[in-house]
């Protein structure tokens, strides 16, 4: 995994301006085909579809360029709307953000549940695949990571997101409260939940930041958690 994100950081230059250029190429045809076809872009969106539309294209602009980058504008400019278009479905560029947490929120426990799935629901190789997704996701949507654990701390109090994030952690403590009934673990399944959680937070953290290949060159954080993760189901 190391060597994959250490190949994305070594080209990670040049993809942002592939990236640019192919969202310039987008907005720009998106624009022409709006001062082409007027009616067509007035009658484009309907109902939910604007809203629907208008977060899609905030989600895969924070997802490529980050949330500090990110402004309402240019997800107008993406969906084809006019910059007036947001405010009849959202509060603010904060809103936005939040339903956006709440979508990754939601993603990353959908890929974790897959995992576990399909390695064995309350099994030390489901919790074991679980944390893999984890730091698989924070590495495969590293700006979206970021936003979801604090890079807005205006978030932090969004009962919406406070909720999904919850849900999400849920899922930990669920199967580990299996786990543990199955093989005879006395310990808080939700204390076991947090230790857990704090060593695959951490280890998706210095992946994504680089600092395993500081101080660990080629380490396989896969492998890490698998032997990592009985001692912290006792």
């Amino acid at each position: 995994m190391l060597v994959e994100l250490t190949f994305k950081q070594k080209v990670s230059a040049a993809n942002s301006f592939v990236k640019a250029d192919v969202l310039d190429q987008t907005q720009s045809a998106m624009e022409h085909a709006l001062k082409s076809d007027p009616v067509r872009a007035k009658s484009k969106y309907h109902h939910g579809d604007l809203r629907e539309a208008l977060l899609n294209a905030s989600y895969d602009l924070v997802a490529m360029h980050g949330a500090e980058n990110f402004t309402l504008a240019q997800a107008c400019r993406l969906a084809g709307v006019s910059t007036a278009a947001p405010y009849k479905h959202f509060r603010d560029r904060d809103e936005v953000l939040g339903l956006i947490v709440t979508r990754g929120f939601h993603q990353m426990s959908e890929q974790s549940m897959q995992a576990v799935e399909a390695a064995g629901v309350g099994t030390l190789a489901g919790i074991v695949a679980m944390g893999q997704a984890y730091v698989r996701f924070a590495v495969e949507n590293e700006n979206l990571f970021r936003l979801m654990f604090g890079q807005h701390p205006v978030l932090k109090t969004d009962e919406v997101v406070m909720g999904e994030g919850l849900g999400c952690f849920s899922k930990v403590i669920e199967q580990v409260a299996i786990y543990c009934d199955r093989n005879g673990v006395s310990g808080n399944p939700n204390e076991i939940a947090v230790r857990l959680w704090t060593f695959v937070h951490g280890a998706a953290s210095l992946l994504i930041d680089g600092d395993y290949g500081v101080v660990a060159p080629g380490l396989d954080v896969d492998a890490l958690i698998e032997r990592t993760s009985p001692s912290l189901l006792r």
